[in-house]
């Protein structure tokens, strides 16, 4: 005999992940790594030669990737999800959007609108003219 019997999660359970190091989870436990990596051999490449403060920009802007791909989450898109999706989208979808509203309803009913428009139109030209007799008699009364 089977029931209906339906366990109702809470989203943020559904996504749970398991932190690795630091409360990082794995994605992010490795692309933190490797953007402590880039940033040492930046720094280490760059120091002698550039002084303190531009290789302090430099490591910030080699990291900034690593971040982007280890962080960022957009919708349920990873970060080269959205790469993909943008690049798609921008470059190799040229399709003209044209945003043009659609009457669902008049499609449909469409033959029995026409139809009543007409009835109503030959209505009420016959409204004026039994309107306009009948003030002819009043007045010739």
């Amino acid at each position: 005999m089977k029931s209906n019997f339906e366990v109702k999660i809470n989203k943020e359970i559904r996504d749970y992940t398991e932190s690795i190091l630091f409360g990082l989870s794995l994605r992010q436990s490795i692309f933190s790594i490797l953007a402590c990596g880039s940033a040492c051999i930046i720094y280490f490449s760059c120091s002698d030669k550039l002084g303190q403060e531009v290789t302090s920009w430099l490591c910030m802007l080699g990291v900034l990737p690593f971040a982007c791909f280890g962080f960022i989450r957009f919708q349920g898109m990873y970060m080269e999800e959205i790469i993909s999706t943008a690049f798609y989208s921008l470059m190799l979808n040229k399709a003209q959007l044209i945003n043009k509203p659609f009457n669902l309803y008049e499609e449909i009913f469409s033959s029995y609108i026409d139809k009543s428009r007409k009835e109503s139109i030959v209505h009420d030209k016959k409204l004026r003219k039994n309107q306009k007799a009948e003030q002819r008699k009043n007045k010739g009364s």
